[in-house]
């Protein structure tokens, strides 16, 4: 009878054995009947050949057979003849389906289970299924935490042979395999394979989804979990944060343990994983081994070559489940998913500020410890950060490495070169419901949306002032500190903003970079630009709530609330005087100082403001750029256009509390105030009289010094008064014979208005 015929099922299981010897010994693992036991240790076996594998393993360590290429040796006969396989690179068993070799046959019974994907063996405590039983026994050791197998040399303690024998390589430092391509050299065959595939781009493991191809296949089962299916199967018990592997869920629970492992050897440095340490020794051999085939940028760490060569394809294969942003690794989504959750799990030991970047925590500090290591080797100038170097070496090299794809600009600076691609898109996606306005990115338009709620979440802790922007609140801070830490290498003037730093050198070198593209006017910052840019769009977005006006410029729109509210945060420190703006009272300060800092290029006459020098430079050019609509008289300044229109209204908004008497103009009404105080503050040096303006001391000086700037154009005739020339020109027109000012009291006419109140003075002495 054909043995071959002769077929064993199991009723249990219902799995079929050619042989009685194998049916019997798979029957014993039903009944769970161990008939053979260890007489040292008293632990149970099924075969016989396993106690006697257990016995020459566990207690004798007697190792018979020895390999004759490398001397290796083994407990076994039959791993010897499998170890002898490596040098003759034999593969006796092939797979029927793929045609794939192997040097063992329980290699190959494994590899068909990947073309069955049947797993027959399911663990009791987890359901977890495994398609080969050595497999299953290996994972029920995680549950029951046992570890029967340990290192000689450290201890160290393993659930799974092959992992004693790779932790043994660690110790050896032995790497067998070497790669024909690059010369690499691997400790394990499985990563030396992986590693090849680099080489012939080989990528066998494939996703069913998406069809993406991967080089090992738990690249493919991360891909799978963190792509499709977003499952998280581990959850951490202190915070309930929830990972897709075990291992980040380990590499988390070292932050609530503070426990840290891995040290340097080096510097003693310590780390919570051995993959920071590995990126940390590089820091002290400067060695980069991997380098992008592109750009040829060189890396310390495979994990960056390929972040960093998603750059040139702009891939970004992970998306933000809330709001579906896109990014090219898992950390920068890592990273974006605590800007929803407003996590920040690393806070400052000294200031407890918080932060969601374990690198802006380090920057942080250094704030602290004023640390700069990092200068530069041509200018000296150093940084706290690193990156901030490099970015200034660019300054001295005029390097431009990022380039726009649309236009080919290029810039220094990768931020830089961000903001000019959204110049390019035709579409803004974030459009305001108010006024209409659209802007290309979020932040922008929620910054935007805060001037018309009013809305100001930034809080100073000292003042409890409120802010809209983060960075006006750190400037704030600065008032406080009374802290100028960057000053002027020309003129030793302190600022608190390195910022306001770079504007004021502009001052010194009269360089100005930024010009509009519709007048050609230029600038020294890109700010000034943008503000003067909104003049010829005519964009007016703040306004004032009391009276409606409307401002181009949030700090134009704060100077005007003054004017309602009356406040005058400036005074002077000589006289008292107070002032709503800072700039008024720099002008101010300099009638004190006698301080003139601007000076006429073409006579040389000094001024103390900037604008007094604009109108006298218009002498020199004779233009009147301003001009009234109603009667085309033209004007050298738009102060002066805007007085002469009152002329034409009759308006006159201000009124003295003392007598009600009303001016058009401000500095009228200020000057008339002095009527009331007897106030004189200027006096003659010649006769000591006392005048309460100052023009009026300058036009009494003339009569000591008998000079006379003002001529008649007609006549030549000259006068020590502008307002004596005017009348006196008035004689050669026609309206030299017209009385139009007339007295109340007498009737007698006059032909202008100073000659009718000097004669009201006649009356009131009556």
């Amino acid at each position: 009878m054909n043995t071959n015929d002769i077929h064993f099922s199991c009723e249990v299981c219902g799995k079929h054995f050619s042989e009685k010897s194998k049916f019997d010994y798979h029957y014993e693992i039903h009944a769970n009947a161990k008939p053979y036991s260890c007489d040292v240790c008293g632990k149970e076996f099924i075969q016989k050949r396993n106690l006697q594998r257990h016995y020459r393993v566990a207690h004798t360590n007697e190792k018979l057979y020895s390999c004759d290429v490398c001397r290796k040796e083994y407990f076994w006969k039959s791993d010897l003849n499998k170890h002898l396989l490596i040098h003759t690179s034999e593969k006796p068993f092939s797979c029927d389906v793929c045609k794939k070799t192997f040097s063992c046959k329980r290699y190959l019974k494994r590899h068909l289970s990947t073309h069955t994907n049947e797993k027959l063996y399911s663990c009791d405590v987890c359901g977890k299924e495994f398609s080969c039983k050595s497999y299953l026994n290996a994972h029920h050791r995680i549950h029951m935490h046992k570890k029967p197998y340990s290192c000689e040399i450290c201890g160290k303690g393993f659930s799974q042979k092959s992992s004693l024998t790779r932790h043994f390589i660690s110790h050896s430092k032995e790497k067998p395999y070497s790669c024909e391509v690059c010369d690499k050299h691997f400790s394990e065959k499985s990563k030396f394979e992986s590693h090849c595939r680099i080489h012939t781009n080989e990528k066998p493991y494939s996703c069913d989804v998406c069809k993406k191809g991967f080089l090992q296949k738990r690249n493919l089962q991360r891909h799978y979990r963190v792509a499709h299916t977003n499952e998280k199967l581990y959850s951490c018990d202190v915070c309930r944060k929830e990972y897709f592997w075990k291992s980040d869920l380990n590499k988390h629970l070292r932050i609530h343990t503070n426990e840290k492992r891995f040290s340097c050897d080096e510097c003693g440095k310590k780390f919570s994983c051995k993959i920071y340490l590995n990126r940390h020794l590089s820091t002290h051999t400067n060695e980069k081994l991997y380098s992008c085939d592109v750009c040829g940028k060189e890396f310390s760490c495979k994990n960056y070559v390929s972040a960093h060569y998603r750059v040139h394809i702009r891939e970004k294969p992970y998306t933000c489940t809330t709001c579906k942003k896109k990014f090219s690794s898992i950390s920068d989504l890592k990273v974006h998913y605590r800007s929803h959750t407003k996590e920040k799990p690393y806070s400052c030991e000294i200031c407890s500020k918080g932060f969601s970047q374990k690198n802006n925590l380090l920057r942080h500090l250094l704030t602290h410890t004023k640390e700069k290591p990092y200068s530069c080797d041509i200018c000296s100038k150093k940084y706290s950060d690193k990156s901030r170097l490099n970015e200034h070496y660019r300054s001295h090299t005029n390097e431009k490495p990022y380039s726009c794809e649309i236009c080919s600009k290029k810039f220094s600076h990768k931020v830089t070169l961000r903001n000019h691609i959204s110049t390019h898109a035709e579409e803004k996606p974030f459009i305001c419901d108010i006024c209409g306005k659209a802007f290309f990115e979020k932040y922008k338009f929620e910054r935007h949306y805060r001037i018309h709620t009013n809305e100001k979440p930034y809080s100073c802790d000292i003042c409890r002032k409120e802010f809209s922007r983060k960075n006006n609140l750190q400037r704030h801070y600065d008032s406080h500190t009374n802290e100028n830490r960057y000053s002027c290498e020309i003129c030793s003037k302190k600022f608190s903003w390195k910022s306001d730093l770079s504007r004021h050198y502009d001052t010194h070198t009269s360089e100005k970079c930024f010009s509009c593209d519709v007048c050609n006017r230029a600038f020294p910052c890109k700010s000034l630009l943008k503000r003067h840019y909104r003049i010829h769009i005519n964009e007016k977005n703040y306004f004032c709530e009391v009276c409606g006006k409307e401002f181009s410029s949030k700090s134009i729109l704060t100077r005007h609330h003054r004017t309602h509210t009356g406040e005058k945060i400036h005074s002077c420190d000589v006289c008292n005087k107070k002032f709503t703006t800072r700039y008024y009272f720099n002008e101010h300060y300099r009638i004190h100082t006698d301080e003139k800092p601007y000076s006429c290029n073409e006579c040389g006459e000094k001024f103390s403001m900037k604008s007094y020098l604009k109108k006298h430079s218009r002498v020199h050019m004779n233009t009147n750029p301003y001009s009234c609509l109603i009667c085309n008289k033209e004007f050298s300044g738009k102060s002066v256009l805007k007085n002469h229109y009152l002329s034409h209204t009759k308006e006159q908004p201000y009124s003295c509390e003392i007598c009600n008497k009303r001016f058009s103009r401000k500095d009228n009404l200020e000057r008339h105030h002095i009527i009331h105080t007897k106030v004189r503050p200027y006096s003659c040096d010649v006769c000591n009289k006392n005048f309460n303006r100052k023009s009026h001391l300058n036009g009494h000086y003339r009569t000591h010094t008998n000079e006379k700037p003002y001529s008649c154009e007609v006549c030549n005739k000259s006068f020590s008064q502008k307002s004596t020339l005017n009348m006196h020109f008035l004689s050669h027109t026609s309206h030299a014979k017209e009385t139009p000012f007339v007295c109340d009291i007498c009737g007698k006419e006059f032909s202008f208005k100073p000659r009718l109140t000097r004669h009201y003075r006649i009356h009131k002495k009556l």
